[in-house]
């Protein structure tokens, strides 16, 4: 009995890889192509996206659909107020979606999916602005649009020369460049896009700041001056945060008092049992305030080989104490 393993595709290396190359070729070559003949009305384009009182509405078939959601959420991601809208759905009732402040970027390479071309009366009795994407600049869709993005191909990457390869590169690239030029007109900045990644590395760690993760309250390991060594050693454990923080009766931060620094009296035989707080505290403690973002705080544990920090307001006041074990529940390390 033949085994069916035995009759199972085999890849020929140097055939995969010379089409891997190939196709890598035939898709720089057409964003290089792109790159020079972008010119005034790419300019046009992104003047008209910048200043739009509405958004920027993506419609798009097929290939060039699924280029279009990515292009739409890489706008919006990035300042510019953006959707996609599938074209067959629009005709269906979600064309009530768009107003006539919203400026509408349709990606057909060529410039003749019916589902994108029925839509183009309502959408310019409305007075709606169309900017094309495409590949023929003489189609049905460019000669009804405001714009004429050109993101023709001389091929296909395809060995067939059918499947959308190189057309959808470029149509992914222009996107990229249209979002990337509005988002530099616009002065984003990393702050910006943290903003709308709130649930991301980038996010947590532009976004949140040491009053977000510090302990307060009850949970502060505090002494004064005057404590007796026990009192201090107390303090530590009890709050878990490997330190204690010598403070007035004002709450003015005096110094602190470290397991490290406990560690370091032992090994030079110090009888520590004696001693007040004052006396084995390190004055003038390194401090942070609530307000400064938890990266700052993170920074200053690595800078100085610190795993807490006391955190006080403008008056040197102790608010609070921010613990490296902190930072990394929040994933800001």
């Amino acid at each position: 009995m033949t085994s069916r393993a035995s009759h199972a595709p085999t890849v020929d290396a140097t055939q995969a890889l010379a089409t891997a190359r190939e196709t890598l070729q035939i898709e720089i070559a057409s964003l290089q192509a792109l790159a020079q003949r972008l010119g005034g009305t790419f300019v046009e384009v992104v003047q008209a996206m910048l200043t739009t009182t509405g958004r920027v509405v993506v419609m798009g078939m097929g290939k060039s659909g699924h280029v279009g959601r990515k292009i739409a959420a890489t706008l919006a991601s990035t300042g510019t107020p953006a959707f996609f809208v599938h074209p067959a759905e629009a005709s269906h009732g979600d064309l009530g979606m768009v107003t006539s402040k919203d400026l509408v970027l349709a990606l057909s390479n060529s410039g003749e999916s019916q589902e994108i071309t029925g839509l183009l009366p309502v959408l310019k009795r409305e007075g709606v602005r169309v900017v094309a994407m495409t590949g023929r600049p003489n189609s049905t869709l460019a000669q009804h649009a405001d714009w004429v993005l050109d993101s023709s191909v001389e091929r296909e990457a395809c060995p067939l020369n059918l499947a959308p390869t190189a057309s959808t590169t470029v149509q992914l690239a222009l996107g990229d460049a249209l979002a990337t030029a509005l988002l530099e007109a616009r002065g984003f900045r990393a702050e910006d896009f943290a903003r709308s990644h709130p649930g991301g590395a980038l996010g947590r760690k532009l976004l949140t700041h040491v009053r977000d993760v510090m302990r307060s309250g009850d949970d502060l390991p505090i002494v004064r001056p005057e404590d007796d060594f026990f009192t201090l050693m107390r303090a530590i454990s009890a709050k878990n945060l490997g330190a204690a923080v010598v403070v007035d009766g004002d709450r003015q931060v005096l110094g602190i008092f470290t397991d490290g620094d406990l560690r370091r009296r032992l090994e030079v035989g110090a009888d520590l049992r004696p001693a007040r707080a004052a006396e084995l505290m390190h004055p003038n403690p390194r401090t942070i305030q609530a307000h400064a973002l938890a990266t700052k705080a993170a920074q200053m544990m690595e800078q100085h080989g610190i795993t807490s920090i006391p955190v006080v307001d403008a008056h040197g006041t102790l608010t609070g104490m921010v613990h490296i074990r902190d930072l990394m529940l929040a994933k800001v390390i």
